[in-house]
């Protein structure tokens, strides 16, 4: 028998980590090729690792709720199979994946060895220029600082010399055992310095006093809630918000899709619902102003060639997560209608992969869906802007002719515009936003699908 190293694979060009949730299998058990033997979790989407070859769980090398490093070998597999090379291995590991004695390398400084109350947080771009470490602290030096008592402030200041100068375990020890022997350490910052964007978000997750005489439930928020938590918060700290809000008929729309509707799920084998239609009119718009699909790193101003809107979905548990639809510039409607309801079903399903959820330029919340006719959204770091479309509503509203003034019964929309006020002003928002309301007052009713 010949044992085969299960490996963390690599699930998208930014992801260099994942979290074991639960593991599948246990020492011992058989396991059939591809069968899933673990489940992880990235802060974009949880996934399952299956296994490369049939045989028996030989032995699980890191414990749930441990973070692991892409590369490292998590699981070995007695097998009597021919060992697969690594071109073999499932669709999303790469070939630059590290050699295990690297990757293991970075388990001992970075991984977890429990679950940890602070989230995984992720360097803000320019934030951290000209100080020692990244401004990235995994869950186990968060955790070593708090028993040792060391305040963010303190953390910020110790030397980094992991990768991109993030600090790791061994770096904690050597800073505690030094702190410990009384020789000159890092020193905090001033007590009257604003604190920084990190330490505020980690001061989200310290545990809530004991609530005494009161008649309360006490909901522990689950893994995904604490990461949009976090990413919210982290949004409204960097990005200084403005909504502009606006108002459309979309009568003609409205008609369109109900006389084309059946045609279309007939002929398409898919239903047509509004949110490809509001995509299609954004898209139009980003290419007039793109500036709109961009974001910011420093003091310099990305401008992305591509166009990647992401849709924001609730799942059935209530949480929220934005697939992307990738390239959406260069989609018809039809084309735009299977994206939206395959990533839409996926993401209810919890079968999104890693990548539907990465590269997003400009994000659509469509709030009408759940009846809300307007709202403000926060902005899908690192993107600049975001639009939310509101239920549609039949009202009596004046309309202009020609002939003379007439009031009627239109189907109209609120629309609202997030953008970051660092790079967006009023003057440029409110402009794209009239350019969406005006795609989508004229929309051809007489249009072939």
């Amino acid at each position: 028998m010949a044992l085969v190293d299960l490996i963390m694979p690599k699930m998208g060009e930014s992801i260099m980590e994942a979290t074991i949730l639960k593991w599948l299998k246990k020492p011992g058990d058989a396991v059939k090729q591809d069968e899933p033997v673990l489940e992880i979790a990235t802060d974009k989407v949880d996934s399952e690792v299956p296994s490369t070859v049939s045989g028996e769980l030989a032995e699980i090398l890191y414990e749930e709720n441990q973070v692991v490093p892409v590369g490292a070998v998590i699981a070995r597999i007695k097998t009597e199979q021919e060992i697969p090379s690594a071109a073999d291995t499932y669709d999303f590991q790469i070939e630059d994946t590290p050699h295990t004695e690297q990757a293991q390398e970075m388990v001992e400084q970075e991984a977890s060895s429990s679950s940890s109350a602070y989230p995984i947080s992720t360097a803000i771009p320019g934030s951290n220029a000209g100080k020692p470490n990244s401004g990235f602290f995994s869950p186990l030096v968060l955790m070593i600082a708090k028993n040792e008592g060391i305040p963010l402030s303190e953390l910020e200041q110790i030397k980094g010399t992991g990768a991109d100068g993030r600090v790791t375990k061994k770096d904690m020890l050597e800073y505690v055992a030094r702190r410990k022997a009384g020789e000159t350490v890092a020193q905090a910052a001033p007590r009257h310095e604003t604190p920084s964007r990190q330490q505020e978000a980690v001061s989200v997750w310290q545990p809530a006093e004991k609530i005494q005489d009161q008649r309360v439930e006490i909901i522990e928020m689950d893994r995904m809630r604490k990461l949009i938590a976090e990413h919210m918060v982290r949004s409204k700290q960097t990005s200084p918000h403005v909504t502009s809000f606006a108002e459309a008929d979309v009568t003609h729309m409205v008609q369109w899709r109900e006389r084309i509707k059946r045609d279309f799920e007939k002929r398409e084998g898919e239903k047509i619902t509004f949110t490809p239609l509001f995509i299609e009119a954004i898209v139009k718009c980003l290419k007039r102003f793109p500036l709109l699909n961009s974001s910011v790193e420093g003091d310099k101003i990305i401008v992305k060639k591509d166009i990647h809107i992401g849709m924001a979905t609730a799942l059935p548990n209530g949480n929220l997560i934005v697939p992307v639809i990738k390239h959406a510039d260069t989609l018809n409607l039809v084309g735009l209608v299977k994206q939206v309801n395959y990533l839409a079903q996926a993401a209810r399903n919890n079968k999104l992969k890693p990548d539907d959820t990465q590269g997003g330029t400009f994000t659509l919340t469509n709030l009408g869906s759940f009846g809300s006719l307007m709202g403000t959204p926060i902005i899908n770091q690192p993107q600049v802007a975001i639009l939310a479309t509101g239920l549609i509503k039949k009202r009596p509203v004046v309309i202009e002719t020609p002939q003379g003034d007439t009031i009627g019964i239109r189907h109209m929309m609120f629309l609202s515009l997030s953008y970051d006020h660092r790079i967006i002003d009023g003057s440029l928002g409110a402009t794209f936003l009239s350019a969406v309301v005006h795609e989508l007052e004229n929309f051809d009713p007489q249009r072939e699908f």
